[in-house]
């Protein structure tokens, strides 16, 4: 598993991209990740290309290993985003909530390799004929924005369709998730919630306490009705999205409740009225603690888990 085709390209230790969460990977998780052998991931988000930059230059300042931006291509500001990674020519990029076939051929000339994240076969196939690196299949366990897609399901038949290394996302948080990726045909695995926990995760600690205190059944999904389905722990605001949508309002009244209600819960600490995405495997994790350790016992998990099984 060390030696996989994703550790080869990204020259990583171990095959575990961590999760582009908006508000949530900052420069700080960026670099500890990285350090940690893993592949730190710095979000773009809605942020213009001057935060991006200065994010891009934060982490170089804390890590000289291999790292990450993740940009939503629905972003106001995705041209001028993609322009500062081509500038500072950033290792890779993973992407979400579109196609980023026009930029392909102007990353790839800085030695950029693009990872889109996909939520079907469809769209990793269309990816593989753009010239993307790899595919990230994500399956709805994940928090934030979802698809309806299982990870158990979707990761094998992208697997089959592609002729690219695949990263499994959406319900790992451990090593034995780990496995079972790399049993359905992955390559590597990405990781958001577990990385929500860590010391160097720069949020609010209510934030982190919300996912700590988080059941198995926490992590609901709001907003179906308006075709953007959002993974998050309930609270008032799901609540309030739920009753909304039972009561058939419009897209525009659902949906202006929920501006700024990421920040509201990263930033400001409210956990009531702020949304606080995070995937299903919310219910797992139970601790803080660094990411070096975090990404260390997700391995000896792994290998645990591999060594029981061949008996």
């Amino acid at each position: 598993m060390m030696d996989s085709r994703i550790c080869q390209m990204l020259n990583i230790k171990y095959p575990i991209f961590q999760g582009g969460m908006a508000w949530v990977a900052t420069y700080h998780l960026a670099a500890a990740v990285s350090n940690a052998g893993g592949l730190g991931i710095i979000a773009a988000g809605t942020a213009n290309g001057e935060y991006v930059r200065e994010q891009i230059k934060n982490v170089r300042k804390l890590t000289d290993k291999p790292f990450g931006v993740n940009v939503m291509l629905l972003s106001p500001y995705v041209d001028e985003v993609m322009n500062v990674i081509i500038e500072e020519r950033v290792p890779v990029i993973t992407t979400g909530a579109g196609n980023p076939g026009k930029y392909i051929k102007f990353l790839k000339e800085v030695g950029t390799k693009v990872f889109p994240v996909v939520p079907s076969v469809a769209l990793a196939r269309r990816m593989e004929k753009e010239g993307v690196d790899g595919i990230i299949a994500e399956g709805t366990e994940s928090g934030g924005h979802i698809g309806e897609l299982t990870t158990m399901a979707l990761v094998p038949q992208v697997v089959d369709a592609v002729n690219l290394p695949v990263i499994a996302a959406g319900g790992i948080a451990d090593g034995r998730g780990m496995l079972a990726a790399f049993a359905l045909g992955a390559e590597g695995v990405q990781i958001g919630t577990r990385f929500i926990c860590s010391d160097e995760c720069a949020i609010h600690e209510n934030y982190k306490m919300a996912v700590i205190n988080a059941k198995d059944r926490d992590a609901v999904v709001t907003g179906r009705t308006t075709g953007h389905p959002v993974r998050s722990l309930k609270n008032k605001l799901t609540r309030e999205f739920e009753r909304l949508e039972g009561e058939g309002a419009s897209k525009e009244e659902i949906e202006k409740i929920g501006v700024g209600a990421l920040r509201r819960a990263v930033i400001e600490g409210d956990v009531n009225y702020g949304s606080v995405m995070a995937g299903q495997i919310a219910g797992m994790i139970k601790d803080i603690k660094p990411c070096k350790k975090i990404i260390e016992d997700i391995i000896d998990e792994y290998n645990t888990t591999l060594s029981r099984l061949r008996g």
